[in-house]
């Protein structure tokens, strides 16, 4: 069969990777998108009830918008803001659904090779199609041929853990009943019932600990007893708390300021310098031990909120470019490195960054960050039409930047805009409008505004 015969396949239908099919079939290329879940959007579904910082107007991809039109499918009011919930049910799965048999649910990749050629053979190597190993939810194995992969797998699956060296602490593992990955759910009786009334550690410094603390702080006010530990690697100083009103996303200024009054107010206690080393179990507690010998207090559970990284093990028989300390692609890692950018400096890239020593794999989305955590929705819908136009041969529209970002730039985020009042983004601040004040957790006030 030639290999223009043969499909090209997605991995991960999420946001981008649905994206990317959507590109791919305005090209007249065929894509098949394999996703491990059973519908589309799972693992955005994890995290349903978080608000993002985006609008809907910055979330729909003009192609896949494009694809959806025919069916009688109704944009989303552009300026409000939705949940993760709201992404999956009215965007995500629709557009799946409309690419019909083109998606297949419950097909976990397992691994990707050239056919007949592992990654120490050089010969007739590029002529070669792309063989890809799947795994059903029965656990039958499959094999499928492919004349290019795009892996928009993400990076949701593979948190980072508790250690401060990037390893599981010493009984981290064993200790995995009372701690979690994830920012819970306390508008859910159950998650709610695991933290009310008791001590949790938080650990972390990002937008995501943020959201944790405030929401714990909240909490705490309607029942006593509930404290948490925030725990950071670091000292606290000017930029702990992000930029606070100044901050060019005041959302994330907003999360920020929230954060910090669950501290002040005594709702949480911070814990500096803390590299954690070990998790015992003491009397049905947990006690954190850091690298220097100190020990907090007993804690009932533990949210880990460290950051992600790719799982790449599938893709160890492709010849990757990947940064050594991101693990992104050699040429996109200086512009997202994040001791340098945040999300709103990151100039928009297409396939002359993503690509790698094997041609025609191209990781996009927020796989394509590696451990960097800037990643915008926008960017990655940018990335998958770029790499689609090389695919079909048009280097011209895949060399050129089609997307504009505003200077004060645009992140997803987290839990700010709980109130259905604070949902609009003309209402909430938008990307580029003046920050507007919110009640948070016991009366502080903080920035509210858009992002993407």
């Amino acid at each position: 069969m030639p290999a223009t015969a043969l499909p090209t396949v997605v991995i991960g239908a999420g946001p981008i990777g649905l994206a990317a099919a959507a590109h791919l079939v305005e090209r007249g290329i065929e894509p098949l998108v394999l996703e491990a879940g059973d519908s589309a959007g799972a693992a955005v579904r994890q995290w349903s009830h978080v608000r993002l910082f985006s609008t809907w107007a910055e979330l729909v991809d003009p192609a896949a918008e494009k694809l959806l039109a025919p069916t009688g499918w109704t944009a989303p009011d552009g300026a409000t803001y939705p949940t993760g919930g709201d992404w999956a049910e009215r965007y995500l799965q629709p557009l799946a659904d409309t690419l019909g048999d083109r998606v297949r649910f419950g097909a976990r990749v397992t691994g990707v090779s050239r056919l007949g050629r592992d990654r120490v053979v050089d010969a007739d190597r590029e002529r070669q199609p792309f063989t890809v190993h799947i795994q059903g939810a029965d656990g039958t194995e499959q094999r499928i041929t492919a004349r290019a992969v795009i892996d928009a797998s993400g990076t949701w699956s593979t948190p980072g853990p508790i250690g401060g060296d990037g390893l599981p602490a010493l009984g981290e593992r064993a200790a995995a009943d009372r701690i979690s990955y994830r920012v819970p759910d306390l508008k859910d009786p159950a998650v709610r019932a695991r933290y009310e009334g008791r001590r949790t550690a938080v650990i972390g410094s990002g937008a995501s600990a943020f959201t944790a603390l405030a929401d714990l702080a909240d909490l705490a006010e309607d029942a006593p007893g509930t404290h948490a530990v925030w725990v950071l690697r670091r000292g606290i100083g000017g930029s702990t708390f992000g930029g606070g009103e100044a901050d060019q996303l005041p959302a994330r200024g907003a999360l920020g300021l929230r954060a910090k009054a669950a501290v002040d107010d005594g709702y949480a206690s911070a814990v500096t310098g803390f590299r954690t080393a070990a998790v015992e179990r003491s009397g049905g507690r947990l006690v954190l031990v850091a690298e220097d010998g100190r020990r907090l207090d007993p804690v009932e559970t533990v949210i880990v909120l460290t950051g992600f990284r790719p799982d790449l093990s599938f893709l160890e028989e492709l010849r990757l470019g990947l940064d050594d300390r991101l693990q992104a692609p050699v040429e996109l890692a200086p512009l997202i490195d994040p001791n340098v950018h945040s999300c709103g400096t990151v100039h928009p890239h297409g396939v002359r960054e993503l690509s790698h020593p094997e041609q025609d794999v191209h990781l996009v989305g927020m796989k394509s960050y590696g451990r960097a955590p800037t990643f915008l929705a926008m960017t990655g819908y940018e990335q998958v039409r770029s790499v689609a136009a090389a695919l079909a041969g048009d280097q011209e529209a895949a060399e050129r930047v089609e997307l504009t970002l505003p200077e004060t730039g645009v992140c997803g985020g987290a839990g700010l805009f709980d109130e259905p009042d604070a949902a609009r983004a003309e209402e909430g601040g938008g990307c580029c409008a003046a920050p507007t004040t919110l009640q948070i957790g016991t009366g502080t006030p903080a920035t509210s505004g858009g992002g993407c």
